[in-house]
């Protein structure tokens, strides 16, 4: 079973590393993952070393089909949050299993 990371998981690793108050750990978790959200609703690209790269790309509409009942659906266009790891971090991850 897969364990889920919480804003209160990482503040208490802030805590225990950096030695923060606990509000004040909780404080940076929330500003850091503010200043994210705000670039994302801006649509910009960000980029964390040795992490990753977010970035935000428009889908357009497109004609989808129901699977159950084959009937056609217009999709409507949207943004999509996208996540691609850097080589560091795929290692990282592929050296694990």
């Amino acid at each position: 079973m897969s364990k889920t990371l919480t804003r209160q998981d990482i503040a208490n690793a802030v805590h225990n590393q950096l030695g923060l108050s606990r509000n004040e750990s909780a404080d940076l978790v929330e500003s850091v993952l503010e200043e994210l959200s705000f670039c994302f609703e801006k649509g910009e690209q960000v980029k964390i070393s040795s992490f990753g790269t977010f970035s935000v790309s428009q889908k357009t509409a497109r004609i989808g089909r129901n699977p159950k009942s084959g009937e056609e659906a217009v999709i409507t266009p949207r943004r999509v949050l996208s996540f691609r790891p850097s080589s560091q971090m795929r290692e990282r991850v592929n050296n694990l299993s």
